[in-house]
This record gives C-alpha cells, structure tokens and sequence, in this order.
C-alpha cells in the first residue's frame, strides 16, 4: 500500500476507535478496544520517519497523528479516573449498584470452600479484560493447577493455609498463591 492508501486507513480507524472508546466509556462496550488501538497505533508510527513529498498528504498525517496523541491523553486521563473511581459516569453506575448490592448479599451468602469456583471466575473476567480468550480455560484446569500449588506452597513455608489470588502481570493474568497469616 501506498502513503495515501495508508492515511486514509490510518484516518478510519482513528474514526473507528474514537467511537469504541466512547461507547466503552459510556458501558455499552464491555471492554476497552486495545487490539485497535495498536493497530491505529501502529499505522500512526509507520510514516514518522518517512519524509512525506506532497504536502497536502503531509499535513492530512501530521495532524492526524496530533489528534490521535490528544485522544491518547484524553482516553488515559479518563481510564485513570475510571480506575480511581473518580469518573463521574462511574461513580453514577456505582452508587446504584451499592444501593442494590446489599440486598443480594444478604439473600445468597456464598457458599464456603467454593475457592476454585471464584478463582475460576476472577481468572476468566482477568482474561477478558485483558483482551485475551477465556473459552480455553475449564473449571477442571484451574482446580487442577490450585491443588499442584498447594503442596509446593506447603513444602516452601510449612503451612496448609494457602491463599490464592488473580493477579495481572505485564498483560497476562496469573494465579498466585501465598501462605495465610
């Protein structure tokens, strides 16, 4: 492809994910569009070192590339505050939740030595978050790597109390388990 054929690419997706963000800020998305963001990401970088001849063309790229580094900050600025809990349209969705959450608390308490089952569930919702595929990943897999752990756990620190947590390093969610003080 050529530079034009790729500005115009860059210029849709640009389009495209501005649009995504927005819907995933207002929560119709589930979650945040990373794989176009590379993407668009990608085509942004791919004619900075390129000296551009036609300047119509150069100046069609360069302010892309300026609105796309102002959508960047706008979008970290606001899945800052969505983390801090300080994004207004979050903090609306919260407080209703709150109101309605201690009534189902109080209806079905969780069942006790149901660890597998929630760290199952933590996992899958790590790995989805994450942008990567949960169908892989069965019940049986989780209980069987717990029970692995456990004995390594117990030969490292002498103790039968272990504690197990999701946990998401560089993009990939894991399992970690600790002993209980």
């Amino acid at each position: 492809m050529g530079i034009p054929e790729d500005i115009h690419q860059f210029e849709q997706g640009l389009n495209e994910l501005i649009i995504k963000y927005e819907q995933y800020f207002l929560g119709i998305e589930k979650r945040e569009p990373l794989r176009l963001r590379e993407t668009v990401d990608r085509l942004a970088r791919k004619h900075s070192a390129v000296k551009i001849v036609n300047t119509m063309l150069n100046f069609k790229y360069t302010s892309l590339v300026s609105r796309y580094a102002s959508y960047r900050q706008y979008w970290d600025r606001i899945l800052r505050l969505m983390e801090e809990g300080r994004y207004s349209r979050d903090r609306f969705r919260m407080a209703i939740h709150e109101r309605s959450a201690p009534k189902a608390r109080q209806h079905e308490p969780p069942p006790p030595g149901n660890e597998a089952e929630d760290l199952y569930h933590q996992f899958v919702e790590a790995r989805r978050s994450c942008n990567l595929p949960a169908e892989t990943i069965s019940r049986d897999q989780v209980a069987a790597a717990i029970e692995r752990q456990k004995p390594v756990i117990k030969a490292k620190y002498g103790t039968d109390q272990v504690e197990f947590r999701v946990v998401v390093e560089n993009g990939v969610p894991k399992i970690k388990a600790r002993p209980r003080r």
